[in-house]
């Protein structure tokens, strides 16, 4: 009868300290830790980390018109634009309840982090969906077979070469949006508009 009990009880006192470090020790110690090496940031709030401040900021954002002239990054992504202007272009936050996030918005930084610790940030694999709509391009390809890729696309998207190219892109569209007009009141596939466009 004993072993009954206490084997639920056990269970409830696991799932209680894993909440009690995943929770309420390890986000404010990582916070603290950041803190110690001069990353700022929001502060962590208990289970929703940071998202009830996202969620508000983006509802605020949405709120107001945005004009032609205005820029567009505070409406799209307002917490970063606030957080940027009030703790840096490094800071941390706390998103999907306690997922500590390192926020990096200087480019030559990026740049570093990126070409430094290539094994570190695996690149997602997609769907059969996502393949189809995204290809298997530059964005989704890894080791020898993304070297060779990257080295045609640099060739390819050379500056001058793309300043070259611009009058007969912007023919190429102005086609596409002939025949698009021509074909008002009918269905598009818009896939293979887009495949023959490009």
């Amino acid at each position: 009868m004993e072993l009954v009990i206490l084997v639920p009880c056990c269970f409830f006192l696991i799932v209680l300290m894993k909440f009690f470090c995943e929770y309420m020790w390890i986000p404010p110690r990582i916070q603290n830790i950041m803190n110690s090496q001069g990353i700022k940031g929001p502060p962590y709030k208990f289970i929703y980390g940071n998202n009830k401040q996202v969620t508000k900021m983006r509802m605020e954002a949405l709120s107001k018109c945005l004009a032609l002239t205005d820029d567009i990054f505070p409406k799209v992504q307002p917490h970063f634009y606030t957080w940027i202007n009030r703790y840096g272009k490094i800071h941390a936050c706390f998103s999907l309840c306690i997922r500590a996030e390192l926020v990096i918005s200087d480019p030559e930084l990026v740049k570093k982090v990126l070409r430094n610790s290539e094994n570190f940030f695996p690149k997602r694999k997609l769907s059969d969906i996502g393949e189809k709509l995204l290809g298997n391009g530059l964005a989704f390809i890894e080791g020898g077979k993304w070297a060779n890729h990257q080295k045609l696309a640099d060739k390819a998207f050379h500056g001058e070469r793309l300043k070259n190219m611009t009058p007969t892109i912007i023919a190429s569209v102005e086609t596409m949006l002939e025949k698009w007009k021509a074909q008002e009141s009918q269905e598009i596939e818009v896939f293979e508009e887009f495949r023959l466009l490009t």
